[in-house]
């Protein structure tokens, strides 16, 4: 369980901001306050407009998270089994995929929502990037015994 409590919590704030309390149609009065009051009058317009791209920006911050967590807990749980290591960013990958698709049929239900089979396109897209990061910076770091064969021979 120490293992999987942070990706499990995660994908608990992903539910929560699936909700109605966190739509556009909320948020956006929420956040143009804020802003208003901490820089004065904002253009509705140009607020709108960077809105949706900050939107946009949680679904990639919050999926790459999401999958780098859920590395995490793949990699404490098998770490073990040398021979599925290769394996654990793809099962981690596919977990954040299937939760991206689950969020978004569930926003499809929600009359302030809409779920687009795009959002999932971006939330897998952000995973698997942050997934091949994460992969690169451990392959760096793994014993020369996890390393692929090809790396290992001293030229």
């Amino acid at each position: 369980m120490h293992a999987w409590w942070p990706a499990i919590a995660w994908i608990g704030l992903i539910a929560f901001e699936s909700t109605d309390y966190m739509s556009s149609q909320n948020t956006s009065g929420m956040l143009y306050d804020l802003l208003t009051r901490l820089f004065g009058p904002i253009n509705l317009y140009d607020f709108l407009y960077w809105h949706h791209y900050l939107r946009k920006a949680g679904h990639v911050v919050g999926y790459a998270m999401l999958g780098l967590l859920l590395l995490r807990a793949f990699w404490m749980t098998f770490a073990n089994r040398p021979g599925w290591i290769r394996l654990l960013p793809v099962f981690a990958w596919l977990g954040t995929a299937l939760v991206a698709t689950m969020d978004e049929w569930h926003q499809s239900y929600i009359p302030s929502r809409t779920g687009t089979p795009w959002d999932v396109l971006l939330d897998s897209t952000a995973g698997l990037a942050a997934l091949a990061l994460a992969y690169m910076a451990l392959r760096k770091k793994a014993p020369a015994s996890l390393q692929p064969a090809s790396l290992n021979k001293e030229t």
